[in-house]
């Protein structure tokens, strides 16, 4: 009798899949593979987008902040009242460094170029159409103190007087009542006890401006600013980079031109003060900037990269021109994204200077 032969059980559980069930299984892992590739490749683009919008309002931010702090310092000068002296019959040169320009400076403690770059020579690289901001004042600390500049070296420096006598305070004379160096030499301003020497404090210009690019040719706008500094030959111009991505900087000043001195109340707002109220010669040009007590700010900042896919269509506003017409600032039709920071700052010194 015979038996007939059986798969061992082992056996039959050691089949593979077949190849169709094979085939399936790769295509199934092909098609989840390819979800999670591109909601990764999305979830990437996304938070590289959310990054360069953070660094684009992180950068806007930062200017408006750097500028605002900067002009609420304007025309500060410890003990000095700057408005003893004389308007200048003409508008300093921004760029200027000598020791008379500088002198004649202190009347203004803002002062502008609108849309051009005339006389701007000491700013590198400067974007053509965009606003330079000039701002005057001496620092907040005392120079030797502890976390100020050192008392010594290369200037300039700034010394108010407080000795109440015939060659200082009592003198007919204001230039008596300060002294202003590019070093510490002349400087012999006397404290109120009329024996020891008056506190030294940095004299500072700033020029703010928006260049072309951060570094050499890279593309990036940046807001920079030129500080005034000083050395052995005299003084100079340092560049500092200051925000990137900021592509245009427009502004408008406020302006209390009450011919009695005024209340420091602005009555008129205008992005050129040399023209303002029909103002055409140059001592009136001054005497308007004199009367500054007031900035609003217009920024625009770009996304430092490009965004694939973007084209941007916008205009943009920043405030108005010379001629009160709006500032309109054409769609750039480019891959970057841009947005407008505005902020509208008081001068508190020469404003307060101006109420009777």
């Amino acid at each position: 009798m015979t038996r007939s032969l059986r798969p061992l059980p082992a056996l039959r559980t050691a089949r593979g899949f077949s190849l169709v069930e094979l085939l399936v299984a790769a295509a199934i892992g092909l098609i989840l593979l390819a979800g999670l590739s591109t909601l990764f490749v999305n979830n990437t683009r996304t938070q590289a987008e959310i990054e360069k919008t953070h660094r684009q309002v992180e950068n806007g931010r930062y200017a408006i902040d750097l500028l605002a702090v900067d002009l609420r310092n304007a025309g500060y000068f410890a003990e000095f009242n700057p408005t003893l002296l004389a308007t200048p019959a003409v508008l300093p040169a921004p760029c200027s460094t000598a020791l008379a320009d500088l002198h004649a400076g202190l009347a203004l403690a803002v002062q502008g170029v609108d849309d051009g770059d005339a006389g701007l020579d000491c700013l590198d690289d400067l974007r053509a159409g965009t606003d330079v901001l000039v701002v005057r004042r001496t620092a907040a600390c005392i120079a030797g103190q502890a976390g100020c500049d050192a008392a010594s070296g290369p200037g300039p420096f700034f010394q108010a007087s407080l000795c109440n006598d015939a060659t200082e305070l009592n003198s007919p004379k204001v230039t008596d009542f300060y002294a202003l160096s590019l070093d510490t030499a002349g400087l012999t301003r006397r404290a109120r006890n009329c024996s020891v020497p008056a506190a030294l404090r940095r004299y500072k210009t700033h020029l703010y401006f928006v260049a072309n690019n951060n570094t050499a040719k890279d593309g990036i706008p940046t807001l920079k600013r030129a500080e005034l500094v000083a050395d052995g030959a005299g003084a100079a111009w340092r560049i500092v980079p200051l925000a990137e991505g900021i592509e245009n900087l427009q502004l408008e000043y406020g302006l209390d031109l009450a011919p009695a001195g005024g209340d420091g109340v602005a009555e008129l707002t205008a992005a050129d003060p040399a023209k303002a109220d029909g103002c055409a010669a140059p001592a009136c040009a001054a005497g308007n900037w004199r009367g500054a007590v007031a900035v609003r700010l217009h920024v625009l900042a770009r996304n430092a990269a490009a965004t694939a896919g973007w084209v941007d269509k916008k205009t943009y506003t920043l405030g108005r021109k010379a001629d009160g017409s709006s500032n309109d600032i054409a769609a750039a039709g480019d891959p970057y994204k841009r947005h407008v920071f505005q902020a509208l700052v008081a001068l508190p010194n020469p404003a307060g200077r101006r109420i009777p």
